[in-house]
């Protein structure tokens, strides 16, 4: 008699309400608080059309991840959906490695944005280049303590740290209301754009899209709670488009705010933008309340990414798709401590080395190509039929839906070299892992 041993299934405690929390607190984070400034530099005044954009995008690729997790209800996301699309053992990796490394672009760029903010909080004179440098890497490295000594996420700590996210914006959104209310606001700034020297407005615009793109990323993550989630074909696509459109909305009204109460030109200077509006808006406001908060939504930000970064190199390294090593795991912690000092490194070398802008950028990038992908696999996943009911986005969604984010990937966009260069960088890291796994996996079964 063969004894069977079934992992059991994860446990599934999140309904529609603590499923939309999970989706907001996803999207808020580093992207707004830190990038605002970034993309009125590259727009002017009208910083509110990229983000504009950006939500649209966003959306229109919510339709077919909504198709793909209803069709499929189960974790891995993307790297699922690619694998069942076209069996490509190769791309399947590059997609989950891109993942990956959006995760430590992200957290890096949180990182950068956590340095300004403490500098702003404790009234400190730091140095551009080192004393910053210093701070972020230093806070890099307590990321990563705290995730090798194990991070037990619940619920209640996503509803905890969604709040304080979305407390620090709409701080910003009451400030902007009551000056503009007051006649203090400039609202003329509103339809000036800061187009470069013979470049049209329309480039101008997709360019600062491209980079507005980091503050909608998140949402995608929400379909690996699939499985812990109840009745996710039912409640996933009502609370994933609610979610989207929330932020949405909030993130239009932040940049309203931002550019009516501070130049764009002042706004796109430094990593805390909006600090400078809470102080514009509201001289007599403590501005190291509004630091804390906004240490405390880039932390957290950095954190979650981190561990999904280590994880998901963990998780390639015992798939065999990676060296084994990166899968080893602490005896006393039982955290992947290789991972994380792998994925550690990395992020070092990316504060060091790469600005918040770029950093910013190639988030966007890596996950604007995984959206390209994952749009035209909706398409060719229509030939393979489930037997239960599940959403189905209209054809034309994803078709426009994967023209958008390839666009938006690419340089017709006007984005910047520096983004091609660090994705290049990683992905290359990636390719060469993958390639000593393979060739040692091949001589090994040679023998």
């Amino acid at each position: 008699m063969v004894e069977t041993h079934e992992q059991p299934a994860l446990k599934r405690v999140m309904g529609p309400g603590l499923l939309l929390l999970f989706v907001v607190g996803d999207i808020l984070g580093t992207g707004v608080y830190a990038l605002t400034g970034r993309v009125a530099s590259e727009v002017g005044g009208a910083v509110w059309l990229p983000f504009l954009c950006a939500f649209v995008v966003a959306l229109l690729t919510a339709f077919s991840y909504l198709e793909l997790v209803t069709k499929y209800p189960r974790a891995a996301g993307a790297a699922l959906y690619t694998h069942k699309a076209f069996g490509i053992h190769f791309l399947t990796f590059l997609v989950t490695f891109a993942v990956m490394c959006s995760g430590l672009t992200s957290a890096s760029s949180a990182s950068k944005a956590f340095a300004e903010n403490f500098a702003e909080a404790f009234d400190l004179t730091l140095s551009e280049g080192v004393g910053l440098t210093a701070v972020a890497l230093g806070f890099m490295t307590l990321v990563a303590l705290i995730n090798f000594r194990g991070v037990g996420e619940s619920v209640k700590l996503n509803v905890l740290l969604t709040c304080v996210e979305l407390t620090g914006l709409l701080i910003v959104i009451c400030i902007g209301a009551w000056a503009i209310g007051g006649g203090d606001g400039d609202l003329s700034r509103l339809n000036d754009f800061n187009a470069a020297e013979g470049e049209s407005p329309f480039f101008a615009v997709t360019a600062a899209t491209a980079l507005a793109f980091f503050a909608m990323v998140g949402f995608e993550d929400s379909v690996n709670m699939a499985e812990e989630t109840k009745d996710p074909v039912r409640i996933f696509p009502r609370v994933m488009l609610l979610g989207i459109c929330v932020t949405g909305v909030i993130y239009v009204l932040v940049s309203l705010s931002s550019v009516a109460l501070v130049a764009p030109d002042e706004l796109g200077e430094g990593d805390a933008p909006l600090l400078k509006v809470v102080e514009a808006g509201a001289a007599g406001f403590p501005l190291w309340i509004f630091a804390f908060i906004t240490m405390f939504a880039v932390a957290n930000s950095a954190l979650i990414n981190m561990l999904m970064a280590s994880r998901l190199l963990y998780g390639m390294a015992n798939e065999g798709v990676l060296p084994r090593v990166l899968g080893r795991v602490h005896p006393g912690r039982r955290t992947p401590w290789v991972g994380i000092v792998f994925t550690t490194v990395i992020a070092f070398g990316l504060i060091w080395f790469a600005d918040l802008t770029a950093l910013g950028g190639t988030t966007s990038l890596l996950l604007l190509c995984v959206f390209t992908v994952v749009n035209i696999a909706v398409l060719v996943l229509r030939r393979d039929r489930v037997d239960h009911d599940h959403f189905r986005a209209p054809t034309a969604i994803p078709v426009v839906g994967a023209i958008a984010c390839a666009y938006l990937a690419s340089p017709l966009s006007g984005r910047a070299g520096a983004d091609y260069r660090v994705a290049g960088v990683l992905l290359v890291i990636g390719i060469i892992l993958w390639a000593v796994t393979f060739f040692t996996q091949r001589r090994a079964r040679q023998n």
